[in-house]
């Protein structure tokens, strides 16, 4: 391909669904275009971005990602080129329109990456549901609108209860289910005005069906495709997934099941003609029935990209789409995780990550709403374990909301079962720590499971942390070995015992994209009680920088910046430098930054010894 400059779109401000992960997905994609030797122009006016920092691009702009304003920037640097897929849907909106207005054909600029035709297809809600239905691919039925009657009458055709979602939007935003006409009537004027092109689909509501995700990619040649990482998202369908605990990897599907889901997903980016990365979800009937649904993919990085590429071991999804953009197969890149396979292997893990979201409408005086099809958390964390109770419990603590874990904090002691009983039925944020309440007053899983569809398994899960605490309390012989496997921390076991237990120094494993298969040729590490013995981690580092952890408000990309800096810095006066961070999204917990990255909680015990 014959490209020398290269404009990258970035995705202007924080926002709700769009945060730190397009800084983490425009810095891979800018690393990979300056390794090929090309020039490159970038164009984000956040000025907290690491991105932004002139040491990635060679040209920065700090304006407006509108039209007119792009065009300003194409008139004086005239790009051969331009990536869109790495801004979130900011920049694939203003690709869309300097296509629509002609200015892309004016100064001819190709596209890198998905067609513009293929992108359109799959954020028009009409447009992807005629193509799935073109390619054999199932969807749920429903009725594309355009005004209040139309949907009025595609509910009631239908029957209630009915999903609205917002063609060209972002986080969910506008989404909702409706119940009866009188909530249609009150929420579909709110979603149309969400729509870039005012078109909304109404669909027939599967709340409580199994929702999986596949980040799948795939080259211009359509030969090779790569499914990387299933994530089951705990909370059912009618939650959004940004808004959803997630876990990889998928831990409750049939073979069958994962098979024909990864079939389907690989099937919608084949449809939409892809080139680099896309996300696919996938609904999945509960009862085991044949029925699994198409619901929608992002034809972009997302914030479930920015996830699956810290979960999957480091595969860097964001680098590598921006390769395949330039006309490699998959099979021409090596994975530089192990330094000896190629892209084209899919990633398999040897440990559970846990995926939970953060929320803080409380800091308005508001009660936190509902969970919906709404995306409403402003940040994410990730835990990593050999169990699944070991890596939940570690996300909760991420969380930083003065929780040790499912059990042994102020909800689970404090908490009423009257407030319990709503927290879990209305399904509002951290419904698992009310869970736990419930079950150790007696409730059983077959109750939880039936307000909420969350699969017993996972629910299985919390009993077992909440029994084994209760046993504890009881002065129980209990092995404090288990206590640490099931991800219990000192805090947790001095509110059980009443005394200081016995301490147990984590292990450092060290992980890798082919659950060690192949040697890994990077340091990208976590702490573990699922384990005698350390891996072998090479040489200790000189400093470690500790990251800011989870985002809130207050607490965003802009500490990022900083940890990227001090980086930078330090390793340009020859140290050795770690990292200790647990945000998924964020560039200072890619695997290649640092000399060793540890993703594991911000605590005096992190990372022990052994960064020496």
């Amino acid at each position: 391909m014959d490209v020398r400059k290269v404009l990258v779109i970035g995705s202007g401000p924080i926002k709700i669904a769009e945060a730190a992960e397009f800084d983490y997905s425009g810095i891979q994609a800018l690393k990979a275009y300056k390794e090929e030797g090309l020039t490159t122009v970038l164009v984000n006016p956040n000025v907290a971005t690491v991105q932004t920092t002139r040491v990635f691009a060679d040209r920065v702009y700090l304006m407006p990602i509108k039209p007119e304003f792009l065009e300003m920037v194409i008139e004086k640097e005239r790009p051969d080129a331009i990536a869109c897929g790495f801004g979130g849907q900011t920049a694939l909106s203003a690709c869309i329109s300097l296509n629509d207005l002609g200015i892309l054909r004016k100064y001819g600029i190709r596209v890198l990456g998905t067609p513009i035709d293929g992108v359109r297809s799959a954020l028009s809600r009409q447009l992807f549901k005629d193509l799935m239905s073109k390619y054999g691919i199932p969807v749920l039925p429903s009725k594309t609108t355009y005004s209040l009657e139309e949907a009025l009458s595609a509910a009631r055709e239908l029957g209630y209860p009915v999903l609205a979602r917002v063609s060209f939007n972002l986080g969910g935003a506008g989404a909702f289910v409706a119940h009866g006409d009188d909530e249609l009537v009150n929420k579909y004027h709110k979603a149309l005005a969400m729509s870039e092109i005012k078109e909304v689909l109404v669909e027939k509501y599967i709340g409580g069906w199994k929702e999986i995700e596949f980040e799948v990619m795939r080259d211009q040649y359509g030969g090779e495709s790569v499914a990387v990482v299933c994530m089951e998202n705990i909370d059912p369908m009618g939650v959004h997934t940004g808004d959803s605990v997630v876990v990889a990897p998928c831990l409750t599907l049939t073979n069958d099941e994962y098979q024909r889901a990864r079939l389907i997903s690989i099937g919608v980016a084949n449809a939409i003609n892809l080139v680099g990365e896309c996300n696919v979800q996938v609904a999945i009937n509960p009862r085991g029935g044949p029925e699994m649904y198409v619901i929608e993919t992002n034809p972009r990085m997302s914030r479930s990209s920015a996830l699956a590429s810290k979960a999957s071991g480091g595969y860097p999804l964001a680098y590598i789409a921006a390769k395949l953009t330039l006309g490699y197969r998959l099979s021409e890149l090596i994975n530089k995780v192990t330094g000896k396979t190629v892209a084209a292997f899919e990633p398999s893990l040897d440990y559970i990550v846990v995926k939970i979201p953060r929320w803080e409408s409380d800091r308005f005086g508001i009660d936190e709403p509902p969970l919906g099809p709404e995306m409403m958390s402003i940040g994410e964390v990730m835990g990593i374990g050999r169990t699944l109770e070991e890596a939940w419990q570690k996300a909760v603590r991420m969380l930083d909301i003065g929780e040790p874990g499912l059990v042994g904090g102020r909800i689970y002691h404090e908490a009423s079962i009257e407030e319990a009983v709503k927290m879990v039925k209305e399904r509002k944020p951290y419904w698992f720590l009310y869970a736990a309440v419930l079950l150790r007053e007696g409730f059983s899983v077959d109750d939880i499971n039936e307000w909420t569809g969350v699969d017993k398994f996972f629910l299985y899960a919390i009993k077992r942390v909440v029994d084994f605490y209760e046993g504890l309390r009881r002065g129980e012989p209990l092995p404090l070995e288990e206590a640490y496997i099931l991800g219990f921390s000192e805090e947790q076991l001095r509110n059980a015992l009443g005394n200081e237990p016995e301490k147990k120094l984590p292990v450092i494993k060290q992980i890798d994209t082919l659950a060690g298969e192949w040697p890994a040729a990077t340091n990208y590490l976590y702490l573990t009680h699922g384990g005698e013995v350390d891996d072998d981690a090479g040489p200790g580092v000189d400093v470690v920088v500790t990251g800011a952890g989870v985002f809130r408000i207050g607490v965003s990309v802009e500490f990022d910046w900083s940890v990227v800096n001090t980086v930078l810095m330090l390793k340009r006066l020859g140290y050795r430098v770690g990292v200790l961070n647990y945000n998924p999204e964020t560039v200072s917990t890619d695997w290649d930054f640092a000399d060793k990255l540890f993703f594991d909680q911000l605590t005096p015990r992190n990372p022990k010894e052994h960064t020496n």
